[in-house]
């Protein structure tokens, strides 16, 4: 029997909108489940970052989440659902090209 391989969930909303990558930075407590609570908020969307990066700085997580292929209005509904968690601190939401440009300028 061949994998499962879900299909990418469409945004029923926004249907027109063009995809974009968004790049996540979530400040959290450092909590041994938090990690799990933030990326599970992808998994349910059949989404997997292209990349993801965590520091911790004493009592605090510092992450970044960058996924590719989701239009702007899907990444908002996530980001507000991310910090709607308990832990999490704050998310700031961007295009993940303008992070970059700033990152080299």
């Amino acid at each position: 029997m061949p994998p499962f391989e879900p299909a990418p969930r469409a945004d029923v909303w926004n249907l027109n909108n063009a995809r974009c990558r968004v790049l996540y930075r979530i400040v959290a407590d450092a909590e041994a489940d938090v990690l799990c609570r933030i990326l599970n908020h992808f998994a349910l969307q059949f989404l997997v970052p292209q990349r993801l990066s965590m520091q911790q700085q004493d009592a605090t997580l510092h992450i970044e989440v960058e996924l590719d292929d989701l239009s702007w209005h899907r990444a908002r509904v996530i980001g507000d659902k991310l910090r709607n968690l308990i832990s999490v601190c704050g998310v700031e939401l961007q295009l993940a090209e303008a992070s970059r440009l700033q990152a080299a300028g």
